[in-house]
């Protein structure tokens, strides 16, 4: 693509971003969400392959179906209250359809049949991008919300924590894996979110901190399978070891980063008397960190076969390992001794 319009695209996505974040009118927010969907469109298709254009189309229906439901739905809450606010959708009705159409643009079970079709159709870069910078705006739209419903997002987010284990477990094509992984990972923000936002958005940051580095390794190796994951010693032997532990770390287990927003997490639903919820969304990370094993697995314990073919990719002009690489894989490594350092940092936004 030419660097020109890859960096007007970019520029489009941060802008749409930034003028979501900025927004207390639901129409200017919409405006923002659209300008995000429409930037990262051709990205999406730049190949010209016909599983990218299939992704982009999906993306694009999937994504014009939930910003007419939040345009329907705002305009009702105007109509009803008078407000076009964001922070006064005082009628359930409206409420309840924004809600909806924000889980929709996210991926959240049961609305999530989009996501791992879409994700599979696009090449690594872009899937980083729709599955970290794309859920900020609306993140930030159902902070602003604050839905009182309990039974609704503490439902779904239990469903979508299942969903997501369950979902990724058969899998072997690596983006279907990280799309389920997604899902999952959803699930653990939206059932806090009505108790605490800043562990939301603690939740959310330390996401995309473990997601990042893992779309850029498998896209360093330039695997998108699991079983090409075999060779993968003969090329990058230092992130071959590292990957384990970013993997380990997105699965949520201790001494990693991702152990953090899980147990602040579930430290909270036990603070409000919900020890069933925080017993049944343990055992379904258990279901998650199962995948993240099987891709440890053939990453770190498999062997190629033992030939030329095999030992051959260390001789080639490997892509090299880049900053943002080790920066972010250090950090989905190294954060959970200074949990209080960061949680003091998320609530005081």
């Amino acid at each position: 693509m030419n660097p020109y319009i890859l960096s007007t695209l970019l520029m489009g996505l941060g802008l749409g971003t930034t003028v979501t974040f900025a927004s207390s009118h639901w129409l200017l927010a919409w405006m923002g969400l659209e300008m995000n969907t429409l930037a990262i469109l051709p990205l999406m298709a730049q190949h010209h392959h016909p599983r990218a254009v299939e992704a982009t189309t999906k993306y694009f229906l999937t994504q014009s179906a939930a910003a007419a439901t939040i345009m329907f739905a705002s305009s009702t809450n105007a109509w009803l209250s008078g407000q076009w606010d964001i922070s006064q959708v005082s009628h359930p009705l409206p409420a309840t359809l924004l809600v909806v159409a924000l889980f929709l643009k996210i991926g959240l079970a049961p609305l999530h049949a989009w996501m791992p079709e879409v994700l599979q159709g696009l090449d690594l870069t872009t899937g980083l991008i729709m599955s970290t910078w794309q859920k900020l705006a609306p993140f930030a739209l159902l902070a602003q919300i604050l839905p009182d419903m309990p039974a609704l997002m503490t439902g779904l987010g239990l469903l979508s924590m299942l969903v997501g284990g369950l979902g990724g477990l058969n899998h072997t094509q690596l983006r279907k894996v990280l799309a389920y992984s997604s899902i999952a990972h959803l699930g653990w923000m939206v059932i806090v979110m009505q108790f605490s936002t800043s562990l939301t958005i603690l939740a959310l940051f330390l996401y995309i901190i473990m997601t990042t580095p893992t779309f850029l390794t498998f896209n360093t190796l330039n695997s998108t399978n699991m079983n090409t994951l075999a060779s993968s010693w003969t090329k990058i032997p230092v992130m071959t070891a590292l990957t384990p532990l970013i993997l380990l770390s997105l699965g949520g287990l201790p001494p990693l980063s991702g152990f953090m927003p899980k147990w602040l997490i579930i430290q909270e639903l036990t603070k409000q008397d919900l020890g069933l919820v925080a017993t049944i969304a343990a055992l379904a990370a258990l279901l998650s960190l199962f995948f993240y094993l099987r891709v440890c697995y053939a990453l770190s314990l498999t062997s190629s076969p033992n030939n030329l073919l095999g030992s051959l990719p260390w001789r080639l002009n490997m892509k090299q390992a880049s900053l943002p690489l080790a920066i972010f894989s250090s950090l989905s490594i190294l954060l959970l001794p200074i949990s209080p350092a960061v949680l003091s940092t998320v609530t005081a936004f």
